[in-house]
């Protein structure tokens, strides 16, 4: 992440805000990464891959990896959600426009109530 992205700053305190306010209240906190493939910027290994230094998952938290904008594509968190038995989701991150859009409107289409708070997705 950068300072490129829009409402930087806001952004990173919102997020932060409801990671802890999530934990605190015994709410999973959920993280995907996008992996676009060897050679490219988000790929393993790469500094644009990783979860950003502030967002870290504790060791307790599930990360589950993708290739395409949607979270649900072949990447086990739509079987992991139904085996949960969860009905609603708040997503937040990168990219406004491709990822947190294609997620949004998979899990609509998969029945979930889709919540994005105000400030918690960005794009460049």
């Amino acid at each position: 992440m950068n300072n490129d992205l829009y409402e930087f700053e806001t952004f990173v305190y919102r997020i932060k805000t409801l990671i802890k306010e999530a934990r605190n209240n015994n709410i999973e906190v959920i993280y995907v990464r996008h992996d676009d493939g060897v050679g490219q910027k988000l790929t393993k290994g790469a500094l644009g891959y990783e979860i950003y230094e502030e967002f870290q998952p504790m060791s307790n938290e599930r990360v589950f990896d993708k290739n395409i904008n949607s979270a649900f594509k072949d990447t086990g968190l739509l079987d992991y959600l139904h085996e949960k038995d969860e009905d609603t989701i708040i997503i937040v991150g990168l990219q406004t426009d491709y990822c947190i859009d294609a997620t949004v409107k998979c899990g609509f289409e998969y029945r979930f109530k889709m919540i994005v708070p105000a400030n918690t997705n960005s794009t460049h």
